[in-house]
């Protein structure tokens, strides 16, 4: 017998040639192709859509968002089931790809990384505008993502309230002192056996095959680059610890503190306020202990009296895209 089923939207993969990555220290494509979700009827109408922005992980990019999955479903496919379901309208979504050699950019500037706070602004958001039919205007505009692409979201939504009107932060990077020091040991380890950042990053290259500590490590080395950029230094950044002794060097740790979403809130509460749809969640169990800065961030939204959902489920942090379920109908509802 054979399940019916739901009418399906069509992927336009578009070739973008930047000016804000060219020229990047890391070397990295400037040219990138960036899936766009068109939904149900968008070729036999002349309506106009809201349009979403997502985005991935780290060491993700749009393209991930494609993928056959066992037992679960891509984006495009899970869109066409909630337009067809009735859950959300039809919506435009934007998969950027924001990948780095370090893998991963957290949506922001950095003089090693690449201007990708630029990328997403300045060129994306406009070339979407001009190509599709957009709803154009902040009010039918918003930005989500899971773990780097949750940091994303809610950072880019602080801001640039003047671009995004709505956000859905999952799982999303916060309070660093757990997240990010808390694993950092292990990753000194395999930096120091290599014989520091540049070896070590050499070996990395060369690998044909990754193990999870290597991505662990790869990961802190990509947030420095991204937090606390220094263009003069040969590595061109360096961890906010003694590689010998692991001791904190509170200058550098300064840098990476200024955006931790948790310290980032008090001073942007104006933009939050503005945000139609402000979502916020992260499983009970996450392995990099992200419910903790979830709970924080919901504490400082709820000090500075922000409108916001927050949910907290009983998971940890992989395979949770079900929880897309409920950001999407959320976000489409405040912007359509």
């Amino acid at each position: 017998m054979k399940t019916r089923r739901a009418a399906r939207g069509r992927v336009e993969i578009i070739e973008h040639v930047s000016r804000a990555l060219h020229g990047n220290r890391l070397g990295d494509p400037y040219i990138r192709d960036v899936p766009v979700y068109l939904p149900p009827g968008y070729e036999d109408s002349k309506a106009r859509y809201p349009v979403l922005f997502c985005l991935a992980g780290f060491t993700g990019a749009g393209q991930s968002h494609l993928a056959w999955k066992g037992w679960g479903e891509s984006l495009p496919d899970r869109l066409d089931r909630l337009i067809g379901a009735g859950s959300m309208g039809p919506t435009i979504v934007v998969m950027p790809n924001c990948f780095t050699k370090l893998g991963g950019s957290q949506y922001i500037n950095s003089s090693v990384s690449g201007r990708y706070d630029d990328y997403l602004i300045e060129e994306l958001v406009p070339l979407v505008d001009s190509r599709f039919r957009t709803k154009a205007g902040r009010e039918h505009r918003g930005v989500f993502g899971k773990s780097s692409g949750g940091f994303g979201a809610i950072v880019q939504g602080m801001l640039h309230p003047e671009v995004w009107g709505a956000l859905a932060c999952h799982s999303g990077d916060s309070y660093f002192e757990f997240c990010f020091l808390s694993d950092l040991p292990r990753s000194l380890n395999l930096i120091n056996r290599a014989g520091g950042v540049g070896p070590y990053l050499a070996e990395f290259a060369r690998k044909k095959k990754r193990s999870n500590g290597d991505v662990h490590a790869v990961m802190h080395l990509a947030m420095a680059a991204c937090f606390d950029p220094q263009p003069s230094h040969p590595d061109g950044f360096e961890l906010p610890v003694d590689l010998r002794t692991g001791r904190l060097k509170p200058e550098r740790w300064a840098n990476w503190l200024r955006w931790d979403p948790v310290r980032m809130i008090p001073d942007h509460v104006k933009a939050l306020k503005s945000m139609k749809e402000l979502f916020v969640d992260c499983g009970d169990r996450d392995q990099y202990h992200l419910h903790f800065g979830s709970r924080q961030m919901s504490e400082e939204l709820t000090r500075a009296r922000i409108k916001h959902r927050y949910e907290e489920f009983s998971d940890n942090h992989s395979s949770i895209g079900y929880r897309m379920d409920v950001s999407l109908p959320l976000l489409w509802r405040a912007l359509r």
